[in-house]
């Protein structure tokens, strides 16, 4: 293959995509012999059936392009697989267990050699500028949030030159150019000192995570909270009078209000009430099909008139039958048709996973299922699993999502938009 001019293998990707690469844009690509991320590529171009001139286009589009993923993960590694037996043999707590594993996931790629090269494939195949990254974990306690972002912390430190941290616009326009990647953080919930001294007393956090380079805060998540109810509450009961004045607070400082996890209530209201960009991250839109997790389009309308956007997220229970990457594309073209094209994402929400995880995985002993976590509050049936429409929509995919964009009539200008350029947009308004 390696001499196969660039348009004779196009014109072989027309009638055998399912089974083969996608075309090289420049020589031998660093992942071509990653069999995960090709059969994603496989799941994907099955579904797509892309022609030639689609993906040649697609593809050129999306190397030149600034790609912004309006919520995600970087890659993750594999777990040292003896060292969390050796935990589990020591009795350490469930508390202990979980955050190593996370912790492992995703730092191992700064002192691993084939954990680095796993999470360098994952990018690159990718194409992916920077990553609104999940950089908080799900809840309101500082030290609880704080653990996630001193991992990705640590790996920007480490990774500087490959993976940088983005605390500006300006940082992820340079990364572009420098033909670098970078991280700008979010977290899944507004930091609170949960002792009700005084309004500003709990809002202090904000400022600090903001310090911290924090740019973006899930308002609620899932369940109720002093903020707001979130997406699975079966009251809907809106924004509180304390999440007006946090909503407020963010717009102040420039960390956007994030209602990806929010009831529709809490999501209306906190588009009317804010002065800046509100996003719902990562999310589908619920007119096209309902799931506690979409948008309707009263709510994508008033997201887009705070000039914020909806970033469609890379999950099939979202997305209604079939699940897979034309669905995906149909909630796109959804909240373009309702809301403008200026005002839609991708928000993926998955994660590449390295090919070691499971050798790894297999050598910690198997312990005892615990208690349904506080967070996982979703109505029966709304996360089924389809595990071949997943496939489509896997992370490295995002190059063909690209192609598919074209694929549906896109400009090429609305294409940026979409990929990158509504987020990046988001955020320089943010921080005037």
């Amino acid at each position: 293959m390696q001499n196969t001019s660039r348009r004779t293998f196009l014109q072989t990707a027309a009638t055998a995509a399912p089974f083969i690469f996608l075309p090289r844009l420049r020589g031998a690509e660093p992942w071509e012999d990653n069999e995960v991320i090709q059969r994603h590529r496989r799941a994907a171009l099955a579904v797509l059936k892309p022609t030639p001139a689609q993906l040649d286009r697609g593809l050129k589009l999306h190397a030149e392009s600034l790609v912004f993923d309006t919520y995600g993960f970087a890659p993750r590694c594999a777990i040292d697989g003896a060292a969390m037996a050796k935990l589990v043999a020591e009795n350490a707590s469930t508390i202990e267990l979980k955050d190593a594993r996370e912790r492992m996931m995703m730092t191992r790629c700064v002192d691993n050699a084939a954990e680095r090269a796993e999470f360098e494939q994952a990018w690159k195949a990718a194409g992916v500028t920077c990553i609104f990254q999940n950089a908080g974990e799900e809840g309101q306690a500082p030290l609880r949030l704080i653990k996630r972002l001193a991992n990705f912390t640590y790996v920007t430190d480490h990774l500087k030159g490959f993976l940088n941290k983005a605390a500006t616009p300006a940082d992820i326009v340079a990364a572009k150019k420098a033909g670098q990647y970078c991280l700008y953080f979010t977290g899944n919930g507004v930091p609170l000192t949960q002792q009700w001294i005084s309004v500003p007393d709990e809002l202090r956090y904000l400022t600090v995570f903001k310090n911290l380079g924090m740019r973006m805060l899930h308002l609620t998540y899932n369940r109720r909270n002093m903020i707001g109810d979130g997406c699975a509450e079966p009251g809907n009961a809106g924004l509180s009078d304390f999440g007006k004045t946090a909503v407020k607070e963010m717009n102040r400082i420039g960390v956007i209000p994030d209602c990806a996890h929010s009831g529709w209530q809490t999501s209306l209201e906190s588009a009317q009430v804010s002065e800046k960009p509100v996003v719902a991250s990562h999310s589908c839109a619920a007119d096209l099909f309902k799931h506690i997790r979409g948008k309707p389009d009263r709510v994508l309308k008033a997201i887009a008139d705070t000039g914020g956007l909806t970033g469609i997220a890379c999950i099939p229970s979202f997305l209604g039958n079939p699940g897979n990457a034309s669905a995906f594309l149909d909630h796109i073209d959804h909240v373009a048709k309702v809301a403008g094209v200026d005002h839609v994402g991708i928000g993926t929400d998955v994660a590449y996973q390295s090919r070691h995880a499971a050798a790894e995985n297999a050598k910690v002993p198997r312990r005892a299922r615990s208690r349904t976590a506080w967070r996982y509050f979703w109505p029966a049936g709304s996360l089924k699993p389809q595990p071949q429409a997943r496939l489509s929509i896997a992370w490295t995919n995002w190059p063909l999502f690209t192609v598919g964009l074209v694929q549906r009539g896109y400009k090429d200008d609305d294409i940026r938009k979409i990929i990158g350029g509504n987020m990046l947009r988001v955020c320089r308004d943010t921080l005037k």
